[in-house]
């Protein structure tokens, strides 16, 4: 037996991705968005509707970084998402955020997020609010690496959005290795 949810968004994972960019004033802000993932070798998408700072920040400043959300930054994560900065221009320092300027591109680097996903801007349709960056690099802080400096995931605890549920779920659980135990079916 199945339930029938209709045409709705609903798919795992979800990452929670904070959107960060610079106002025209210098200032940080950050959004959270849940609705985005990679469409290519170095491309990512996400739909962000136009009508948030943070669009029209990407657009202005034609950069934006996407730091991951983690476990132990979740009620910040969830605020900026539930914060407007037209309301709260001071939203990203509330949530307890600090930045770090990207060396190559105009955005911030959100201190208290192991990982950042720093992007250009490629398009932005704003007829569907899809927004395509160019990732020019990904950066990691060392707290989350283990002693051969690959990502640990246990360290990273990325967390995603679950839309069945409204509901944010911790990753982190190895249950097998990705291009290898397909083999045994060969």
């Amino acid at each position: 037996m199945r339930k029938n949810f209709g045409a709705k968004p609903y798919t795992y994972p979800q990452p929670v991705l904070m959107i960060a960019t610079y106002g025209e004033d210098g200032i940080p802000d950050v959004m959270n968005a849940a609705w985005g993932g990679i469409s290519g070798d170095n491309e990512i998408s996400m739909c962000i509707s136009k009508n948030h700072k943070t669009t029209e920040n990407i657009l202005m400043r034609k950069a934006f970084t996407i730091n991951l959300a983690d476990e132990a930054h979740m009620v910040a994560c969830d605020y900026v998402g539930i914060t407007s900065a037209t309301k709260v221009p001071d939203k990203f320092a509330k949530a307890g955020f600090t930045a770090t300027k990207s060396e190559l591109v105009d955005a911030p680097i959100i201190n208290e997020l192991a990982i950042c996903v720093e992007c250009k801007i490629k398009n932005y349709d704003t007829e569907t609010c899809r927004l395509v960056g160019e990732i020019v690099n990904v950066s990691v802080d060392d707290s989350v690496l283990d002693e051969k400096g690959n990502v640990d995931v246990a360290k990273a605890a990325p967390i995603i959005f679950d839309p069945f549920n409204n509901a944010y779920i911790k990753l982190g659980e190895k249950v097998g290795n990705a291009f290898k135990d397909g083999a045994a079916l060969k």
